[in-house]
């Protein structure tokens, strides 16, 4: 059966991309995608949503259930007030509409790690409705623009357990430690076109949602969960029948398992084929969907009111509610003045006090690390350009980390390794070369800068005479490239340049060898 799932994964992976061209051909200019999705994210709260249990992750298997968890007979739910607060917290930085009264209610269907055989959700009143999301779309090689998300709906509701599958032995086990783990469920309206604005879209929640802490956003822990649904559909004609597709581990799963599901769908309309309305999963390692089962409709959960959970009512007016008291109810006012800066509002304000331009500030802001670093650095050393500071953290720190595959937060170079590195680039005492080499040494040795620099004799050349014997001997070697510097064409002076960077083993100082390249050849 897994040899015949896997075939089935690299038939569509060929089928998908060998009608590329064709899809191209056929569909272009008539056909449109359309993308939404459905964000569950878990609430960081240390006991669950209606119970009184851990929610650490990693703890032994079926060592964090209540007897309520385990459905036991005559166990009844008691709201977590803390999940309440930290939905209000979001919901509020996501700019909707709380409601004052929310139900819960219990959504049916049968899985072997759902022992009630329901859950509850908020299905009819959630606790709240009409957010928006504005958040720059980041594409590798093309300009950034910023992109409008309406969020439909935002509920409270449980998790369920976990299966564990043993093909060795032939048989499925339950691990019940998420079953009632407190859930966020985000439904945002099907406003996104491509994978990479889906992509940036989940990027931007998981920013807001650390800013916030009500949720770790810990992907590879299951934290943080993504549904696409897909459908495509010709220009002016009502949307297409979608698909959805589970199962997408990463943010940069989120983008590849999209943009493959709307080149599939195109494949499919090209070639005269129907799209059926399903549940697909996405295979990251062949990255390809795979079809799962039929799409439940509304009708196939039954829901119903939980009888066993009154309304929740929540504190519109009042200031003076005493948050401690469980009887007291929640206080949105009170929730809001806790709202912390948010990613969106840190981008205006680099732009504003540090004058940033924009594209600078989204990155920035966009990996938390380099942030951090960049304030750390500006506190501490004012004298340094920010201009400096923002291109060596950008276009060298990060380009380095990303072409090592490296993630930030995982990186060995410390606040005080980069600060070294650019009071000694700052100071002239090296070279930007000598500055790239420095971070990878530093990633592999932890070493002290300053004896880096010793050790690997990597401080720049400045000494006049010593560069002029370069600029001599690189006007020797590169007699053609003089000429044609002397006739006019400035460009030439480059490859001088670049000769002498050669012969000092990329060590001297650019600034002192363009002036006195420029001199040298003016006497000639």
């Amino acid at each position: 059966m897994f040899e015949k799932l896997m075939f089935l994964n690299q038939k569509c992976l060929i089928r998908a991309y060998a009608t590329k061209a064709q899809t191209a051909k056929v569909l272009k200019g008539k056909w449109k995608s359309v993308v939404g999705l459905e964000v569950h994210a878990q609430i960081l709260t240390d006991s669950k949503l209606f119970s009184g249990s851990g929610t650490t992750f990693g703890t032994p298997l079926n060592s964090a259930v209540s007897y309520f968890d385990a459905s036991i007979p005559g166990t009844l739910p008691v709201l977590n007030r803390k999940c309440v607060e930290y939905g209000v917290k979001t919901a509020l930085a996501l700019g909707c509409k709380i409601n004052e009264v929310s139900m819960f209610d219990r959504k049916h269907y049968f899985y072997a790690d759902l022992p009630t055989g329901y859950q509850i959700t908020q299905q009819r009143a959630a606790l709240a409705n009409n957010g928006e999301m504005t958040f720059p779309v980041i594409q590798p090689g093309k300009k950034i623009y910023y992109k409008t998300v309406q969020l439909l709906q935002l509920q409270l509701e449980q998790d369920s357990g976990k299966s564990l599958h043993d093909d060795e032995l032939k048989r499925s086990l339950v691990d019940l430690n998420r079953a009632g783990l407190p859930l966020m469920e985000l439904v945002f309206a099907p406003d996104l076109e491509t994978g990479e604005e889906a992509a940036s879209l989940v990027k931007e929640l998981i920013l807001t949602l650390k800013r916030l802490q009500t949720c770790s956003c810990k992907m590879e822990e299951g934290a943080l969960r993504v549904d696409a649904n897909i459908s495509i559909h010709e220009e002016g004609e009502p949307f297409g029948v979608r698909t959805e597709v589970k199962n997408i581990g990463s943010v940069r799963s989120i983008s590849q398992a999209i943009s493959y599901e709307i080149e599939r769908q195109f494949g499919v309309v090209a070639q005269g084929g129907i799209i059926t309305n399903e549940t697909r999963s996405w295979d990251a390692e062949n990255r390809c969907t795979v079809a799962m089962r039929d799409k439940e409709v509304l009708q196939d959960y039954r829901f119903m009111p939980e009888p066993n959970l009154p309304p929740l009512i929540l504190d519109m007016l009042d200031e003076k509610s005493d948050c401690n008291d469980p009887s007291s109810l929640v206080s949105v006012s009170a929730v809001a003045k806790e709202l912390p800066e948010l990613p969106e509002e840190t981008r205006k304000r680099l732009v504003e006090e540090y004058k940033l331009n924009q594209e600078v500030a989204i990155i920035l802001v966009n990996e938390p690390i380099l942030l951090e670093h960049f304030m750390n650095i500006i506190k501490n050393l004012p004298a340094i350009p920010k201009k400096l500071v923002t291109n060596f953290l950008i276009n060298d720190f990060l380009t380095y980390c990303n072409k090592a595959n490296i993630d930030l937060d995982k990186c060995h170079l410390s606040y005080n390794h980069l600060k070294d590195i650019l009071k000694a680039l700052h100071a002239e005492e090296i070279n930007l070369q000598a500055a790239r080499k420095l971070i990878e040494l530093v990633n592999d040795s932890q070493t002290e800068i300053d004896k880096l620099i010793k050790t690997h004799n990597l401080q720049q050349i400045s000494d006049i005479e010593t560069i002029r014997k370069y600029c001599k001997q690189a006007i020797e070697n590169q007699s053609k490239a003089v000429k044609q510097y002397q006739s006019g064409k400035a460009k030439a002076l480059f490859a001088i340049v670049g000769e002498v960077a050669k012969l000092s083993d990329q060590k001297a100082n650019m600034k002192i060898v363009v002036n006195c390249l420029e001199n040298m050849l003016k006497q000639k």
